[in-house]
């Protein structure tokens, strides 16, 4: 699972608990001018993860690290689809973020409302 959230313009996803292990990755900071945008979708979690590059997968326990799927870096963090949150990103070493968060709906909101022009 991992904790989002949004610091001077920054959005700051840290890797909680074990699956730092499991990921090899205990935090990411995207500038939130790379954010294009953030959905819920624990669909996400029956598409293909592609190609492992660092990480784990074990079917239908966790997919965490980073995978290459149709040419784009996937950052993955998922062991609980029904939690999973897909955030956008541009011009940054992923193109998509998967994530488990605790609260889809409030870390949804909460980067969807970061990116609202002040």
């Amino acid at each position: 699972m991992a904790r989002v959230s949004v610091t001077d313009g920054t959005l700051v996803v840290e890797v909680e608990g074990i699956d730092k292990l499991w990921a090899l990755k205990s935090r990411l900071e995207i500038p939130l001018a790379n954010v294009r945008g953030a959905t819920i979708d624990p669909g996400m979690a029956h598409e293909s993860r592609g190609i492992k590059l660092l990480g784990t997968h074990m079917p239908g326990l966790i997919t965490a690290g980073t995978f290459r799927s149709h040419g784009d870096r996937v950052f993955w963090d998922v062991k609980n689809p029904a939690g999973a949150i897909v955030v956008e990103l541009a011009d940054e070493n992923y193109t998509r973020l998967i994530l488990e968060v605790a609260d889809p709906r409030a870390t949804v909101r909460l980067i969807e409302q970061a990116k609202r022009p002040a």
